[in-house]
């Protein structure tokens, strides 16, 4: 299987590579991208937590949950299957990586020499392989010029470079936590629905300098609004939720929470099941 999720100005979507509806290719991908420029409002937020080898059974391998934050009315689509042989699951863009046969390192060092011509953004790619293991890669074009390996362990990325930690970022990521340390415990529905509570964590983490500084222009009563974890406002906010989990054995659930109508109040939750190949 390879996805790829995508998070900032032009939103988040998801993707996954795969080689049929009921088994999916072992080689994964993931690739996040989060704007880190002007204005405030590129925002979305990811949390990920990745355990190659989990001790347990019950564990799970990766564990991510992400949020999408954009205008109302930007025209948007469902994640859905598509390519020739409906080998693609994806909401939008970041489909490069899952249409090419490199892996993830050697992927993200080739936009690395290009990333001095775009504005700030951050990309994180996977291959998540039952047979070889799993390897997660990170490269933000504003940080260290080469893309490194991530050791497992538990992440979080939102409108700055990986693990940059601002106040939402570190409380969300407590919550986060919260949820990951009872997954072996909980059926797989309750976990999403914590996970879900996370994402929709309207609490403020103010005051922040460094969301202050990067917002300068909003007045405070706007500016608190970017400052939660689930940003809501009258005209833009989190669209999207998004959940994946793969567990020991390579099945993996992604579950998609989205805005119906431009309307806050009405929402539509879908999930695809499958397997990596092993």
């Amino acid at each position: 299987m390879a996805s790829a999720l995508e998070a900032g100005g032009a939103g988040p979507g998801l993707a996954a590579a795969a080689s049929g509806r009921g088994t999916r290719k072992s080689a994964a991908a993931e690739a996040i991208s989060c704007e880190q420029s002007y204005p405030l409002k590129l925002m979305c937020i990811i949390f990920f937590k990745f355990d190659p080898r989990p001790a347990s059974k019950n564990a799970y391998r990766l564990i991510l949950a992400a949020n999408r934050d954009e205008f109302y009315h930007r025209p948007s689509k469902l994640a859905d299957f598509w390519g020739n042989d409906n080998e693609i699951l994806s909401g939008e863009l970041v489909t490069n990586f899952l249409t090419t046969d490199m892996d993830s390192l050697s992927y993200l060092k080739k936009v690395s020499q290009e990333g001095h011509l775009y504005n700030g953004f951050n990309l994180i790619a996977a291959d998540l392989s039952t047979a070889k293991g799993d390897v997660i890669c990170y490269y933000g074009n504003r940080g260290e010029p080469e893309p490194i390996v991530l050791t497992p362990g538990t992440y979080g990325l939102s409108n700055a470079l990986l693990e940059t930690p601002w106040k939402k970022l570190c409380f969300g990521k407590q919550l986060f936590l919260k949820a990951v340390k009872q997954s072996e415990a909980l059926p797989k529905d309750a976990l999403v629905a914590q996970l879900l509570d996370v994402l929709n964590n309207e609490e403020a983490q103010l005051p922040d300098p460094a969301i202050e500084d990067q917002g300068q222009e909003y007045i405070q009563s706007i500016l608190s609004k970017y400052a939660a974890v689930c940003v809501r406002g009258l005209d833009y906010g989190t669209r999207t939720n998004t959940i994946i989990l793969v567990d020991a054995n390579g099945q993996v659930t992604f579950t998609e929470r989205s805005m119906l109508d431009k309307d806050p109040s009405r929402w539509e939750t879908n999930t695809h099941e499958f397997m990596l190949q092993s």
